[in-house]
């Protein structure tokens, strides 16, 4: 590699980030289903559903999320088990974003007003009714804007993927400066770089929330 900073070092560190996005997406997506279900036994009406599921949770914020990401990829191949660096980043990033979305989406789920709960169980529904016609739909507008918010830090703990092998934009940064040694200019375009990746998920989770207050102010003002 050169050693002056060129396209070619921008192109790279494009990469990362884009390999960070990837990553992301991989985190939240997988992390969101797995976490949907986190929140529904957290509130289950069935004792050992929830003990279960919140052990579960303990453990894992309980756990640094680079621990997980060491036992994805050098615990498992242990028992012959060798995942690449994507899969294992992505497997320990989902199970870390499942813990915390979970008990967000379980919290929003239980800031839903009792009476609402009450109206639903008077109407005759059963519980998957209720919870899919009346207590889901408003959970999820108090869920929309602490969900995005939490994107940024999804984003922001790819950098942890590096010590997997993977190749995101903090390790591309990483692997630039060794090649440059111009630690101030790499690194002051890596920040750039998260700043560009973070700061609109930041702008929307606050526009998110500025919409549903105001929603939520117009229809309790006829009451």
């Amino acid at each position: 590699m050169s050693s002056a900073f060129n396209a070619n070092h921008l192109v790279f560190l494009l990469q990362g980030a884009k390999w960070t996005l990837v990553l992301s997406l991989i985190a939240f997506v997988g992390g969101g289903l797995l976490g949907f279900i986190v929140a529904l036994c957290r509130i289950s009406p069935i004792r050992p559903v929830r003990w279960i599921s919140m052990a579960y949770v303990q453990l894992v914020q309980g756990t640094p999320l680079l621990i997980l990401m060491f036992l994805a990829y050098f615990g498992l191949s242990i028992i012959g088990l060798s995942l690449p660096p994507l899969v294992a980043a992505g497997i320990s990033m989902t199970i870390y974003v499942s813990a915390y979305i979970g008990e967000i989406w379980r919290g929003c789920i239980q800031a839903v007003p009792r009476t609402q709960w009450e109206a639903a169980e008077c109407l005759a529904l059963s519980r998957v009714q209720r919870m899919g016609l009346v207590v889901l739909p408003q959970a999820l507008r108090i869920a929309t804007p602490p969900t995005v918010g939490f994107m940024v830090q999804i984003v922001k703990n790819t950098s942890l993927a590096s010590v997997v092998g993977f190749v995101e934009l903090a390790r591309a940064g990483q692997v630039v400066n060794n090649s440059l040694f111009e630690p101030f200019v790499v690194y002051m375009l890596v920040a750039g770089l998260y700043f560009m990746l973070c700061f609109p998920l930041s702008w929307w989770s606050r526009q998110l929330e500025r919409r549903l207050l105001v929603a939520h102010r117009v229809e309790v003002a006829p009451a």
